[in-house]
């Protein structure tokens, strides 16, 4: 197994990759005590001739290797003539972004492909590895700590497996994309993996993950304080939020808004850290902030107003005509449409949801309205699902 653990060797395996059109990628990292993931292992593969689920063409970058620079890696993370493959890229791809500030292009993620030719909603990797690599991983190795030094043979075998696989995968999809005419809804569905918003964790948006049902303005201005206080602060200090101030904790804070260390000090869920020092007074900082600042309207759902008459029923049936639909195209139900999708289909008579737009608008959208508006009608029969389009009374005529 070739192990890089110096730069020169990692320059030389590189510009190697870099003369290929394509490498799959993975990465091994922690994060449960940081904010940020600690990048821990980089696994490389190219194609080779023969036996794509061999260790040939593959390799093991070490990050964590005395003196080694990583600049080689991020230079292929950016060739322009050779497709970066990850499986489930997001986190993988926030490591290269928060290391360099590039994300890896152009790059593939064979869980959206996978998605797209129907191997069902977020498949895992090891599902496809079985599909169509007819082979089984060993996962037991998946939660071990990949920063402890040195690693196992079991370690290294299980993390060389992510992209040996990977490269027969993303071979079989990228065939099946080309023929079924679909490469373009990859393309399409990976749009918010590729921008830089996706991994920028903006602590004035905070707010927005912390889970209430409460509509008070006030209370929901101290919430946005208290969180963007907690996300600059857990940034700063690389270490996960919940180790400053888990959400229910946040929001105890934020009903009873102390004033002082001492009503602070009778919190309930608040960590002793968070209750001293200048992680007390932040807190309390945010407090006022909150009381003092214009209060917060509370996010309103699109199409939450109230249901129109029949609308639970009909969203009854576009579900059904969603599952006949995706069984008929070979496409992950969930990447055609979501619940809240059909939910504003059937109260909506312009509903903006990703399901009206793109390519998901011309294989189940336009479908959808139809049934909406009667034009088309759902029939079960021995072989399933059918839809039974209405002819045109004026073409009748």
């Amino acid at each position: 197994m070739n192990i890089i653990t110096d730069t020169e060797a990692l320059a030389a395996f590189c510009e190697e990759c870099a003369k290929h059109p394509y490498v799959t990628v993975d990465t091994e990292f922690l994060r449960e005590r940081t904010y940020w993931p600690q990048l821990c292992l980089v696994q490389l593969a190219h194609p080779v001739d023969g036996d794509l689920s061999s260790n040939d063409g593959a390799a093991i970058v070490d990050p964590l290797a005395e003196g080694i620079d990583l600049a080689p890696l991020m230079a292929l993370m950016q060739a322009p003539n050779t497709v970066k493959v990850f499986h489930a890229a997001r986190q993988d791809i926030e490591i290269f972004w928060k290391l360099s500030g590039q994300i890896p292009a152009p790059f593939f993620d064979t869980q959206v492909a996978a998605m797209v030719c129907g191997y069902g909603d977020q498949v895992g990797y090891e599902t496809l590895v079985r599909k169509i690599a007819s082979a089984k991983l060993d996962k037991s190795s998946r939660f071990t700590d990949w920063a402890r030094r040195p690693l196992t043979d079991k370690q290294l075998d299980y993390a060389i497996a992510d992209v040996t696989h990977l490269r027969r995968i993303y071979e079989t999809l990228d065939k099946r994309l080309k023929k079924s005419g679909r490469a373009a809804w990859v393309l399409e569905e990976m749009r918010a993996l590729t921008s830089e918003d996706t991994y920028r964790n903006d602590p004035e948006e905070a707010w927005r993950r912390v889970k209430t049902r409460s509509s008070d303005g006030r209370f929901l201005a101290v919430v946005k304080a208290l969180a963007k206080w907690r996300e600059a602060r857990a940034q700063e200090k690389d270490i996960p939020r919940s180790r400053l101030m888990k959400d229910d904790a946040l929001l105890e804070v934020a009903s009873n808004r102390p004033k002082d260390m001492d009503e602070l000090g009778r919190s309930r869920l608040l960590l002793r850290e968070a209750r001293k020092g200048d992680a007390a007074e932040g807190i309390l900082a945010a407090v006022a902030e909150g009381e003092a600042g214009p209060e917060v309207a509370p996010e309103k759902r699109a199409g939450g107003g109230p249901a129109k008459p029949g609308a639970g029923a009909l969203t009854d049936l576009l579900k059904v005509l969603l599952k006949a639909r995706a069984d008929e195209i070979g496409v992950a139900q969930k990447l055609l449409a979501s619940s809240d999708d059909l939910t504003r289909i059937a109260n909506e008579d312009a509903p903006d949801v990703p399901a009206m737009s793109g390519w998901r608008r011309a294989a189940f959208g336009e479908l959808a309205m139809q049934l909406k508006t009667g034009r088309i009608a759902l029939s079960a029969n021995s072989n399933g699902i059918e839809i039974v389009e209405f002819e045109d009374e004026e073409e009748e005529a």
